[in-house]
């Protein structure tokens, strides 16, 4: 006889799934490709810790960190798709630990749908964009489906399309970018993560994806000279301007919110991809609480902005470099600290 209040079983993870769930999930986007985040595998749930060792020094309420985590979040759901199943996921289900931020189990069988194994199919190649892009229009339409993808993830992609807006974006991009590199603590994050010519580490920006700002660019925005610091790097003369300018904004400005946006950030990013549209990510000329209010009354935006994307297409891809899914995996016995 069927009871209704008997809780069904946890589906447990087929054989040889978890390595491909897990590298998937670490191909997210990530702050100075930190990859701060780990994973600990039971049978039947993978739950996600941010790692604090992996976050930013200049990022003083780990914001930049749990966005990142959120990216990943949304990666292993994709994931999960790939694999047949609906996932389960709990978002910050533990207050008293704090770096557990999500746990996902498998749900129902489902295949996945066409739009998802585009998705699915677009991850290897998905990448922020740090080379020149294609004097090319965004193909007809994507725009809206992106800012349809972030109102599915409980956020929103605000598009710069106005030269006044824009024009008071870069200035205020620019003012907090030039804060940033005078930051003692921005210094020593670069020196962490920028990593030298010949290194073979599985993360940090490698030198060879580090392109030198040698002043502004007419379309673009304000960004940080790692260049000058760390390798020598000629800059293009005429660098192609983005096609479009946006700005991912959350109703609230808290953890969850930062999760939320988080997996916006890479549904959008992905979604993109199918159609090798790719982005140039700012999100520490945000990390001041000051500063994101500045840019969200200064522009009028729905609520408080997380990430700022300029969006173009692009013929090849560099994806920078990830760690393999043992070394993203914490112990059993984690305990948050």
């Amino acid at each position: 006889m069927y009871e209704p209040h008997v809780k069904p079983r946890p589906v447990l993870f087929p054989d040889g799934a978890v390595d491909g769930l897990l590298a998937a999930a670490a191909r997210a986007p990530s702050i100075l490709n930190s990859q701060p985040w780990q994973f600990r595998v039971t049978p039947t749930a993978i739950d996600l810790f941010a790692d604090p060792d992996r976050r930013l020094s200049s990022d003083l309420t780990g914001r930049e960190m749990i966005i990142s985590c959120g990216a990943a979040l949304y990666g292993l759901r994709l994931a999960i798709r790939a694999i047949g199943y609906q996932p389960l996921v709990k978002v910050l289900p533990d207050p008293m630990q704090t770096h557990l931020l999500a746990t996902v189990g498998l749900g129902e069988l489902s295949p996945p749908t066409d739009a998802e194994r585009r998705m699915i199919g677009a991850l290897p190649h998905r990448h922020t964009h740090r080379d020149a892009y294609v004097r090319k229009p965004l193909p007809p339409g994507l725009l809206i489906r992106l800012q349809h993808d972030a109102v599915a993830e409980h956020a929103a992609l605000a598009l710069i399309d106005q030269p006044v807006q824009f024009t008071q974006l870069a200035r205020l991009v620019a003012r907090a970018t030039a804060t940033l590199s005078a930051d003692a603590r921005s210094k020593a994050d670069a020196g962490r993560w920028v990593r030298p010519p010949g290194s073979h580490e599985k993360d940090g920006i490698p030198a060879s994806l580090v392109a030198a700002n040698a002043g502004p660019h007419a379309g673009w925005l304000a960004q940080r000279d790692f260049a000058s610091e760390r390798c020598a790097v000629v800059p293009e003369p005429d660098r192609i301007a983005p096609a479009a300018t946006a700005i991912l904004v959350t109703d609230a400005d808290n953890r969850l919110a930062w999760m939320r946006a988080g997996q916006a950030l890479h549904r959008v990013l992905v979604h993109a991809a199918t159609q090798w549209v790719f982005a140039t990510l700012y999100s520490q000329p945000l990390e001041s609480p000051a500063a994101r209010t500045m840019i969200k009354s200064s522009l009028r935006l729905p609520g408080a902005p997380q990430v700022i994307l300029q969006l173009g297409v692009a013929a090849t891809t560099r994806p920078t470099p990830r760690m393999t899914p043992h070394r993203v995996q914490a112990p059993r016995a984690r305990r948050d600290s």
